[in-house]
Parts: C-alpha cells; sequence; structure tokens
C-alpha cells in the first residue's frame, strides 16, 4: 500500500498505528480521526521518555502536553498535538464526516511525525520527505485489510490492544537503556537532543508547514492561539454561516463573519461588542501586508440592532475617523485589527511572522508583530482608556514631593516627551550613581497616578538588584507620607493579581515562567516595562551573572533577554550609564544623556585621582619559559597538577596573568604594596577585581596572611571577602558589604561590577584585565557615588595590569564573534546542516549561513595566528602548519579570508573535503596555553615604580606644565577662560561647565590638577578648576577654599552693616561653599543648596541678594596667601 509515512517503518509502533488512519479514511473518516487521536498519544509518549520524563501510564493527554511544554517543545509543534487530541474528541462524542477536517489532522500527524524523526532517528537528521499526497488516502478505499477490520471488529480490537502493549514495551526499553547511560552520555544525549530538535523544528517551519492551506492554518495554529489568549475560537464550528452570533458574557472569536459583501476570517467580540477583526493567511504569506485588508473590513464592518457599538464604551458619539475621512468619510467601526499566518515570532523574519495588530483608533498608531493575540480583558481595557487624555494628566503633573534632582526631572520629561510622541522604545543614559532608580521611581509613580499604564514591569538581571530597587521604592516619598509600594499594589512572591500595578522581576525569573512553566503570562499582562542596567552584553570577558549561569552561554543569555523584551505587548523603557550597540538595537538611541563627567561637574558624583600604576618586572617584562623546562600545569576542573616537559619556549604577558598562567610571587608582591594604602579597619570601603574565582580565592589568602603579620590579633578576617557568583551565599555577603562595616574589602570577578550601590567605596583595584569597554565603565563607576558620612571628594584607583592605560582610547565595538566559548566544531556542524536545508527549500536562511560563516571564520584566525605567531619561535609548531598548507592548499593564517572568500556552499564543501580539519585544529590548540590548564609559574616578582597615570606627560611636573601651556595658548579664544582670568564676579556656572568639560576632553581634570599639585608641593591641595586656571594664566595664588571663602564673608561684612539674621544666612551660605567647593554662587545653586528655604534668603536680603552674590563671588577671586 502507498503511505504518506514509509518514513516512520524504523517506529512499528508508530507506522502501525498512523495505517490504521489511512485506512479507515475514505470509508469511515469519524474512525480515522479516532485513530489519529491515539496516534498523537503514541508520539507524545515516545518523546516524554526520551525526553527522561517519568510520567504516569494513566496520565491524561493533556497533562503530558504540558509536562512537554517544560521541556521547550515549540509552540507550533504543541499546537498540533492539541488539535489531534481535540478533533479526536470530537470523533469519539459528536463524530465527523467532514473528510477535510481529517486531511488536515493527517497532515498535522505527518509533520509530527517529520520532526519525531529528525530529532530522534539514526541518522535521520537531515531526511527529507517525499511531499504529503492526498491521492494516497483515497487509494485506500478497495484495500482487502479494511474489510476484514470492518466486519470483524474483535480483530480490530486485539491489533489495537497489542499496539498500545507494543508501544508501552518500546518506551520502557528506551527508559531502561537510558537510565543505563553514563552521566558522559547523558549529557552528549541531552545536548544533541535539544540541538536536533530545534533544527529540525526550523526545517519544519520553513518547509513542512508551509504546504498548509489557510483552512489548516486556522485549525492548526491560529484558532489554538487564539484560545490559549482567552477567545473561544473554533474556525470549524463557531461559523457566522452556521448561525453562531455574538452572546452576552462570552468572548467569541466568530470565523466567516459577513463584512460588507466580503467575509472576515475572525471578528473578536466581547459579549455584544465587536473589538478586533483578525485576517488570517498561509504561513507562507507577508502578514505585515494583509493588516490593510483587516483595516478594510474594520471599514466596511455595520454594526446592527443586537450589537453594541464599541465607541460608546470609550465614550464617544461616533466611530473614529480613518485616514481617508477628509476626503471620503470613511470611519472605523471596529478599533483593533490583526493580521496572523500562525507563524512564531521571528525578529529576523519580521514581516513573515508574528501576529501583527494596528489599533486603528488614531492615524498615527503604527502596526506591530506581537507574540500572540490580545486577551479580551484588556482589549475591553485599551478599549475604554483616553490615552490623549492620560497624557495630557501627565504633562500637567507637577514634580512636587519626589525631590528629585534637575537632571532627574529633565530625564523623565525626556521619556514623557516620547511616549507623547507615541515611540514605544526608549534608553535613558545616566552615568552610575546618578540615581537611576529614583528616576524611575518617580516615574512610575507619574504613571500610575495619571493611569498613563495599568501596570508596570521592573526587570532586573540579578536578584541583589531587584532587592537594592524595592528597598529603594520603600524607602523614598513620592507623596507626603508614602512611597510608591504604600501606595500602589506590588506583586506579591511574583505573582500578578488583577490589582497589581509593580511587578519587580530577573530576567531569568520570567524566562522560566514564559518559556519553561506551561504557563505562560498574557503578552498583556504589562504596558510598561522598565529595564534597569539595560546595557547587559559585555560579551568579551565577564563572569556570568548568578541567573547567567542558568544559560549555556552569554550569547544564549543575551538572546533570552531580548525574547523576553519581545514576548510582551508593552512600552519599553531602558536605563543605562553605559550604552552598547546592542542596547541601541533594542531600546534607540538614548532620549536623555547625563554624563559621568557632568555629574562630577555638578558636584553630584566624585571624580577618581589619577590612578596608582604598580610596575612589577613580571607585569612589565612578562613570564617567559624556556624550551625543555619542567613544567606544572593545573587542571582546574579537577584540581589535578600535571607535570610536561616544555617543546618549545613560550612567553606571557600581563593579560594572561592568573589566566593561562598561575604566578603566586607577582599576587603577593601586589598586595604587599596594597597593605599600605587600604585599611582593615576603617570605614572607607575597597573593591578588589580579579581575574578568576581561584585568583580571589588566592588574594583573599594573601591578604589574610599580609594583615594578620602586620595587626596581630587586632586582624580580624571578616574584614575581606571574596564575594563572586561560587562564593556561599553571595547575596548575603553583598548585603553585609553595603550595610555593615565588615567585609570593608570585597574581592569580586563580575558580580559587583554592575548595578551595586556603595557610596563608602573609595578604592579600587585592578587585579584583571577586560577587554569591553562597557565593563570597564561599570567597574569604575562602583565608586563614583558621594559619601557624606566620609566627607568623600574623591576615589582612589589601583592599577596592577596596566588596565587604565590599555583601556584609554577603547572605542565601542560589536565583536562578530558573540559567543566566544562556543567551539569551532559546533559551528561548522551548524553550517553543514544549514547549507544543505538552503540547497532544498530554505531561501531565508542566507543571512544566518553568512553569519556563522563570519563567526567560523573569525574563529580560525584567532586560533591559526596564535599558531602563526608561536611558529616564529617554534620549530615543531612550524612543522605542523606547513604539512597543514600543504594538505590544504592555502596558508593557515590565511584560511579565514579563503573561506570567505568561496561563500557558504564552498566552505561547506572544503569541510567535506578536508574531513579531518577540526582534529587538526583541536591538535593545534592543544600546543598553545589555555585558561582551563594554567601554567603555575614559579618565577620571582618584584615591585619596580608606583606612580600615578596622568595620561599627559608622565610626571606631575610635565602635566602642569602641559595645563599651564594649554591656558595660556587658548586664553584669548575662550569667553569663559576671558571671563575667570579678567572678571570672575561674571562667571555663570553654565560658562564654569563648559570649560571643565573642554578641559576634561583634553585630559585635564580638577581631580589630577590637585594630585599633581599635591605632588609637587608635597602638601594636600584641594582647589576648583578656577583657581587652576588663574593659577595657570596670571600666577594667582592657590591657596584653601575654606581660606578664600572665609577672606570673601569678611570682605562682604566690611562693605555692608548686616542684621543678625543676615549674618546668621551669610554663616550658613559660607559653611554650604566650604562643604560643596562652589566656586561660582547664584540664585539657582542657593535654591539647590536651600531646598523650601530660598524664600527666607530672598526675604532677608531682598533687591541686593543678586549684588551681594556677584560681590561674594568676586572677593573669593582676590589675590591672597601663595603655593
Amino acid at each position: 500500500m502507498e503511505t504518506n509515512f514509509s518514513f516512520l517503518q524504523a517506529f512499528p509502533t508508530l507506522f502501525k498505528q498512523v495505517q490504521f488512519a489511512e485506512r479507515y479514511f475514505s470509508e469511515d473518516p469519524n474512525t480515522s480521526m479516532y485513530k489519529l487521536r491515539q496516534f498523537g498519544e503514541f508520539l507524545a509518549k515516545q518523546i516524554a521518555v526520551r525526553f527522561r520524563l517519568a510520567l504516569p501510564e494513566n496520565i491524561t493527554q493533556n497533562d503530558r502536553l504540558k509536562a512537554l511544554k517544560e521541556c521547550r517543545l515549540d509552540r507550533d509543534i504543541l499546537s498540533m498535538f492539541h488539535f489531534l487530541k481535540n478533533a479526536g474528541n470530537e470523533a469519539v462524542h459528536e463524530g465527523i464526516e467532514d473528510n477535510q477536517k481529517v486531511i488536515t489532522a493527517m497532515i498535522a500527524a505527518w509533520q509530527l511525525s517529520i520532526w519525531f524523526v529528525r530529532t530522534f532517528g539514526d541518522n535521520m537528521a537531515n531526511f527529507e520527505p517525499v511531499p504529503f499526497c492526498p491521492d494516497y488516502l483515497q487509494a485506500v478505499r478497495n484495500n482487502e485489510n479494511l474489510a476484514k477490520y470492518t466486519e470483524n471488529p474483535t480483530a480490530s480490537q486485539q491489533e489495537e490492544q497489542q499496539l498500545v502493549e507494543a508501544n508501552q514495551a518500546e518506551i520502557q526499553a528506551i527508559s531502561t537503556a537510558l537510565s543505563n547511560q553514563s552521566e558522559e552520555e547523558k549529557q552528549a544525549f541531552d545536548v544533541a537532543r535539544e540541538k536536533r530538535a530545534a533544527q529540525a523544528f526550523e526545517r519544519l517551519k520553513n518547509y513542512e508547514l508551509r504546504l498548509l492551506d489557510e483552512k489548516q492554518t486556522r485549525l492548526l495554529m491560529i484558532d489554538p492561539m487564539l484560545r490559549e489568549a482567552g477567545w473561544e475560537a473554533d474556525s470549524e464550528n463557531l461559523d457566522y454561516r452556521k448561525g453562531v452570533r455574538p452572546e452576552k458574557g462570552r468572548y467569541l472569536a466568530i470565523a466567516e463573519y459577513p463584512v460588507g459583501k466580503d467575509r472576515a476570517d475572525y471578528v473578536l467580540f466581547c459579549g455584544l461588542v465587536p473589538v478586533a477583526i483578525v485576517e488570517a493567511k498561509k504561513a507562507n504569506v507577508n502578514v505585515a501586508g494583509k493588516v490593510a485588508q483587516a483595516e478594510r473590513y474594520a471599514k466596511q464592518f455595520e454594526i446592527t440592532e443586537n450589537l453594541t457599538a464599541p465607541w460608546v464604551l470609550a465614550k464617544r458619539t461616533v466611530a473614529w475617523a480613518s485616514d481617508e475621512s477628509a476626503n471620503d468619510g470613511l470611519h472605523f467601526y471596529v478599533p483593533f485589527v490583526y493580521s496572523c499566518n500562525g507563524k512564531p515570532y521571528l525578529k529576523q523574519q519580521l514581516e513573515l511572522s508574528g501576529t501583527w495588530f494596528r489599533d486603528v483608533r488614531q492615524p498615527s498608531n503604527l502596526k506591530r508583530a506581537l507574540q500572540q493575540f490580545h486577551t479580551p480583558d484588556v482589549l475591553l481595557e485599551m478599549l475604554k482608556k483616553d490615552e490623549e487624555q492620560a497624557t495630557q494628566k501627565l504633562e500637567n503633573e507637577p514634580f512636587d514631593f519626589l525631590g528629585l534632582r534637575p537632571y532627574q526631572e529633565k530625564a523623565i520629561q525626556a521619556v514623557e516627551q516620547n511616549l507623547s510622541e507615541g515611540k514605544r522604545e526608549m534608553l535613558l543614559a545616566m552615568a552610575t550613581g546618578t540615581g537611576k532608580t529614583r528616576t524611575i521611581t518617580g516615574l512610575i509613580h507619574r504613571f500610575l497616578k495619571t493611569d498613563r499604564f495599568r501596570r508596570i514591569l521592573f526587570l532586573v538581571d540579578r536578584t541583589a538588584l531587584a532587592e537594592q530597587a524595592e528597598d529603594t521604592f520603600g524607602g523614598m516619598n513620592v507623596e507626603p507620607n508614602q512611597t510608591l509600594n504604600t501606595l500602589y499594589n506590588f506583586a506579591v512572591n511574583g505573582v500578578v493579581e488583577p490589582e497589581t500595578k509593580v511587578k519587580v522581576a530577573t530576567v531569568q525569573s520570567l524566562v522560566k515562567q514564559i518559556f519553561y512553566s506551561g504557563e505562560a503570562p498574557a503578552i498583556d499582562q504589562f504596558d510598561c516595562i522598565i529595564v534597569d542596567e539595560a546595557h547587559r552584553g559585555y560579551t568579551l570577558d565577564q563572569e556570568m551573572t548568578d541567573g547567567e549561569l542558568e544559560f549555556q552561554d552569554n550569547e544564549q543569555y543575551l538572546s533570552t533577554y531580548r525574547r523576553v523584551l519581545d514576548y510582551f505587548d508593552a512600552v519599553k523603557i531602558g536605563l543605562t550609564a553605559t550604552p552598547a550597540l546592542h542596547t541601541k538595537e533594542i531600546f534607540g538611541e538614548p532620549v536623555f544623556v547625563y554624563s559621568y563627567k557632568e555629574a562630577v561637574i555638578d558636584d553630584y558624583l566624585v571624580d577618581h585621582e589619577p590612578p596608582i600604576e604598580i610596575k612589577t618586572k613580571l607585569n612589565q617584562d612578562g613570564i617567559h619559559f624556556e624550551r625543555g623546562e619542567q613544567l606544572e600545569f593545573i587542571d582546574t576542573s579537577t584540581g589535578e597538577v600535571v607535570l610536561s616537559e616544555l617543546a618549545d619556549e613560550q612567553n606571557f604577558d600581563v593579560e594572561s596573568f592568573n589566566r593561562t598562567v598561575l604566578n603566586d610571587s607577582f599576587n603577593q608582591v601586589v598586595c604587599e604594596v596594597l597593605l599600605d594604602y587600604l585599611d582593615p579597619f576603617g570605614s572607607e570601603k575597597t573593591l578588589i577585581f580579579c581575574a578568576t574565582d581561584l585568583h580571589a580565592d588566592k588574594i583573599k589568602g594573601i591578604l589574610d596572611t599580609l594583615f594578620k603579620q602586620k595587626y596581630g590579633d587586632e586582624y580580624n578576617t571578616n574584614a575581606v571577602a571574596k564575594i563572586t557568583g561560587q562564593a556561599d551565599k553571595p547575596n548575603t555577603l553583598i548585603k553585609y558589604f553595603k550595610n555593615e562595616r565588615y567585609p570593608n574589602i570585597a574581592i569580586t570577578v563580575d558580580l559587583l561590577s554592575t548595578g551595586i550601590d556603595v557610596p563608602e567605596i573609595c578604592n579600587l583595584v585592578f587585579l584583571r584585565r577586560v577587554k569591553s569597554r562597557v565593563l570597564y565603565e561599570q567597574m569604575k563607576g562602583r565608586a563614583t557615588r558621594k559619601c557624606e558620612a566620609l566627607g568623600k571628594t574623591v576615589f582612589h584607583i589601583y592599577d596592577a595590569v596596566g588596565l587604565c592605560r590599555a583601556m584609554a582610547s577603547v572605542d565601542t565595538m560589536k565583536p562578530i564573534v558573540k559567543n566566544v566559548h562556543q567551539p569551532i566544531s559546533q559551528l561548522v556542524e551548524e553550517l553543514q546542516a544549514v547549507g544543505k536545508i538552503e540547497n532544498n527549500a530554505n531561501p531565508l536562511a542566507n543571512e544566518h549561513q553568512q553569519a556563522l560563516l563570519e563567526q567560523i571564520s573569525q574563529k580560525i584566525m584567532r586560533l591559526l595566528r596564535k599558531a602563526d605567531k608561536m611558529a616564529e619561535k617554534s620549530p615543531q609548531m612550524k612543522e605542523n602548519l606547513a604539512i597543514l598548507e600543504q594538505e590544504w592548499g592555502v596558508k593557515p593564517n590565511l584560511l579565514h579570508k579563503h573561506l570567505l572568500k568561496i561563500g557558504v556552499q564552498g566552505a561547506v564543501q572544503f569541510f567535506e573535503k578536508h574531513r579531518n580539519i577540526l582534529t587538526e585544529f583541536n591538535r593545534l590548540q592543544a600546543m598553545l596555553p589555555s585558561e582551563r590548564m594554567p601554567v603555575i609559574s614559579t618565577h620571582e616578582d618584584e615591585v619596580r615604580e608606583i606612580t600615578p597615570i596622568y595620561g599627559k606627560g608622565e610626571s606631575a611636573d610635565d602635566y602642569l606644565q602641559e595645563f599651564m601651556a594649554y591656558i595660556q595658548q587658548h586664553s584669548n579664544d575662550s569667553v569663559a577662560i576671558q571671563v575667570i582670568i579678567n572678571r570672575p564676579r561674571n562667571l555663570t556656572r553654565q560658562q564654569l561647565k563648559e570649560i571643565e568639560l573642554a578641559l576634561d576632553a583634553q585630559g585635564f581634570s580638577k581631580a589630577k590638577l590637585n594630585k599633581a599639585m599635591g605632588q609637587k608641593t608635597n602638601r594636600h591641595i584641594s582647589a576648583g578648576i578656577v583657581a587652576h586656571i588663574r593659577r595657570a594664566a596670571i600666577g594667582d595664588s592657590l591657596v584653601p577654599f575654606e581660606q578664600r571663602v572665609d577672606h570673601a564673608i569678611e570682605k562682604l561684612c566690611q562693605a555692608h552693616s548686616f542684621k543678625p539674621n543676615q549674618q546668621k544666612w551669610l554663616e550658613r551660605i559660607a559653611k554650604q561653599l566650604k562643604q560643596n567647593h562652589d566656586e561660582i554662587l547664584d540664585r539657582s545653586r542657593l535654591t539647590e543648596l536651600f531646598q523650601g528655604q530660598f524664600s527666607g534668603i530672598r526675604a532677608e536680603f531682598g533687591e541686593t541678594l543678586d549684588e551681594l552674590l556677584a560681590e561674594l563671588n568676586e572677593g573669593l577671586w582676590d589675590k591672597i596667601g601663595e603655593i
């Protein structure tokens, strides 16, 4: 007999079961459908056992599919299973005589079978079936076997029972075999299964699913999507032509609803209110372009007497004018439209996938692709909500009681302005320490108070940041005596209730809930998402966070992070201190920027002094091993030390320290230097960045030993703590570091590099090299916050690995190789698999193939360039490369270019021809040093020099001379410098900020100038930029600022007769000037310094205030003292 399922013969029980369905099709479609339901159950059991699910035998198919959903089975695979189940149930309880519905079910079974054999069949990953042929079903009409079964039901029942028992025996055999696997075999099997399952679905999606016609697409794909969103949907039975009409209390998706002379595929009704038109298309149709068809139907829709006009719920008297209303008077009678082909949302194929949606009530509303349909309740909420009124309320809402700084208010206003213009993705770039969470607290309050949004998700990437945000929400008043979490309902234990207004969640918790729980939230659960630390993805050298460790690699984390953001139909607002390229790809260019240097100049953050560079013999000269030396390697996965004789000379620079080469002497001498700068008893806190968790342990041990030697029994080992992802209860340690006296010296790798606020951090120690500009700036950002309790004016950097010099001129670049840990073999295997798809039926894969080839090329280039460099001193490596050149026909160091030149198909053929190439790559890699097997070095180290890095000039004198030359050279072409020199009383704060930013761009900052002057004079200098400019330009004295303030106040008092209350105000002003080091004082600064009390100052001094401020500013810069 001819069959569509011959490829299933390797799985006998499945094949026989589906053959039953084919045999009965022509004469008894109802029994055929029932057999297909049984086939779905057989197949689900076979899949479950291969996913190691221990499910009871009597479990229902529905519960079995829920369990499989948690195994990451794709939505479309599960939809086809559900279709077989539901259609089979209909056959049992009601009867089916429609051959077309059975054919649709047969196609679903065929597609599921293809996916199954590609995933689990031996040597069938690249299997290509012949197209499904409905004629085969008709060919069995007179089959003799059929007569046997219809005439003798007992024989049929016996064979059916035998199949059930045989299927169960197969499942038991598979379960036994899997349970007997070793741990290595289990891991290999599970990884291969996950990979093949994903690849099999990709191929199914790009070819076999396209064979569905529109009706089959509705039954198999779109009906389940609507039901999942809360609508009653069954395009076969809930059909207008079959008498189905809207009913009160039901959320119906009625198929084939008349709209003028046409019929809409679905109209969605909330009771008697028509809320949306859905246009359904085949899987290979450009759905984005079909939104216009749904819009046309929304204009043609007739509100009959039995229906409630949707605009009535929006408190309107007429429908919504269409874009062309000025010309033809048309209106939209239904407010929302969708276009869908059942394909899952895919960013790379945006117009061909997803559920496209448009709110047609405003001509400016753009269409957009969603993951799913909206729920009925949310569509009703959207319909009733007056967004224009909410926007107006937001615009009129004052900033009273929020206590925000001026730039924080500007950030909120920038978001609200862009929101009013229809923008749905926004990015705020605000320097670390400038109060992003406080800004967001104010923004959330304004959004909820004005009803601009109904529910907000605050998304973070680690638990500690979630707890920190909740502390801010509970500690900042947004109304008199009211905090955010007392005014609004927060999700308790992550559970969103109808009354919930705010949920704080980690990315990883949402990943589990959306993709792996079996109970995914609705896409409209939140209408606004605010993402903290949105720069996620400095992929080159970070240690993965606690949540990220649950993913295979950082690229997978980033991909899933993006999927979480794309899942919800919500406005998305990102916050970051360091926008990376991928951040801008998600949120767009920043709508507001407040830089670190601006914050320092505005006196909200502190600057750092020139970094102290610790130069040692080894970090300057490197570590060298001679050929023939006996070396010790440590296997970091087992801790085992392995002896090996070095075949060739090897050299390591400081970037390799504590990664590929371990040298205790280097760590020892650096820690001995730190002993003179770090105080284990003080209130100032220190953060030390190490290369690895093992390195952090070593530094902890060395510091403990040195502090014990120095302080004896007074030393408390709790003062120094390792806080990494591998530490015991790291979140508890972070809390101690933030809130308690001990630890005051924290050693980390990456866990504390972002988002953690500890104002007491005054010292940063760099013992690791990083390549990412984003991570480097985040590391420095840990110490920028002011701390009034400590009187913190600057922070200090101690650099033992040359990081500050290395990062001085780094630019933001997007790496081609996104996952540096993904092996070449995996990429090559994927390229070969995708290449074969392209030959058959996947023209959309070109971009993905090219990206794979570029990643392979980059990895090969890095490997072979290292090998080529090593070959300069290694005869053995040189000989190996020469042999490979003869074999490949191309120089190894040019192989990456050759592969790009010959293209994807040429590269696939090249790898097919040279099947041992991956073995050769592994052999070359083994000859190179690696982090997994670092070399143990016993070379002795010693400190050579400890010196500040000024950036311009190598010494303090050089730096000061360069500054003086710059000021003198530009004194005539800068208005601000001229005012500082000749008329300091007329200098404005804006002019001062501009000159500070201009000087900073040239490498001159207040902190560096003070450090250089202090080093030159052996005195502590705390002067402002005006003082340094006047000294450089006219030789003005550099006296302590406090002395200048006292002189200016005394001069003012001599010139005027002040009343007692005025004298008190002058004393308070003098105190604030000294404390904040304000070189210019005006009305706006007085308002900031004396919040809520400026009216008292104005009342005391009246109209003379401005002139008195001018005299005070002039007095500050009289010639007094001398340095």
